[in-house]
C-alpha cells in the first residue's frame, strides 16, 4: 500500500514539474523570428500580418529592444499569435527575393533595396514596419519601444483598431480595458 502511494505521489510531482516547465517553455521560447520570404510564403497560405523589425549591427537602440522589448513574455505570447516576425538586417549585401522580386544592396542608401523600401527611404534604425495579411504597408514605426509602449502598438495593429480609432483613444480605451490585468 505504501509503495502505491509513493508511486502516485511521484507521478504526480512528476507530471506538476513536466507541466509548470511546459508552460515556462511557452514564454522562454521566444520570438518565431523567420525570413522576409518565407512570412511571405506563409501569407500566401495562412493570411496574417507581418512585423519587419528593421535594424543594423551597429545600432544600440536596436540591441536594447532586442534584450528587453523583444523578450517581454506578453510582447512574446501576442507576436507569436497574430503575426509573422522578421528580423531585417537593413545593410544586409545578401540578395533578398520576396514574392519573385529581388532586392540587392543599394550603396547611395548604404542598406537592402528592402530595407530602403520598407523604410520609405527614412533611414531611422531601429525601425517596426507593420505589414497587413497581403504583405501592404500599414505603417512603419521608427525608434526604441518599450515592452509596455510596444504591446500597446501591436495589439492596436494587431486587433485593426488603428481601422476604427486614433492610437491615443486606444490607449485610453479598448487596451485598457482589454488588457488590464497585463504585467507590463
Amino acid at each position: 500500500m505504501n509503495k502505491i502511494i509513493l508511486l502516485v505521489a511521484l507521478i504526480a510531482s512528476t507530471y506538476t514539474t513536466f507541466a509548470q516547465n511546459a508552460n515556462t517553455a511557452k514564454h522562454t521560447d521566444g520570438i518565431q523570428w523567420i525570413s522576409l520570404q518565407e512570412a511571405y510564403n506563409r501569407t500566401q497560405k495562412e493570411p496574417r500580418k507581418t512585423i519587419v523589425d528593421v535594424y543594423t549591427q551597429w545600432c544600440g537602440w536596436c540591441k536594447v529592444m532586442d534584450r528587453q522589448t523583444y523578450t517581454n513574455p506578453e510582447v512574446i505570447e501576442y507576436l507569436n499569435k497574430n503575426f509573422y516576425m522578421v528580423k531585417l538586417d537593413a545593410e544586409t549585401h545578401e540578395e533578398i527575393s520576396v514574392g519573385g522580386q529581388k532586392y540587392t544592396f543599394d550603396a547611395q542608401h548604404n542598406a537592402n533595396q528592402a530595407a530602403v523600401l520598407l523604410l520609405q527611404g527614412k533611414m531611422s534604425y531601429p525601425t517596426t514596419v507593420f505589414l497587413d495579411a497581403q504583405y501592404n504597408m500599414i505603417q512603419p514605426l521608427p525608434g526604441y519601444l518599450d515592452a509596455k509602449t510596444f504591446h500597446q502598438v501591436i495589439t492596436f495593429f494587431g486587433g485593426d483598431n488603428f481601422k476604427k480609432e486614433t492610437f491615443d483613444q486606444y490607449k485610453e480605451g479598448t487596451y485598457k480595458e482589454s488588457f488590464r490585468a497585463t504585467k507590463l
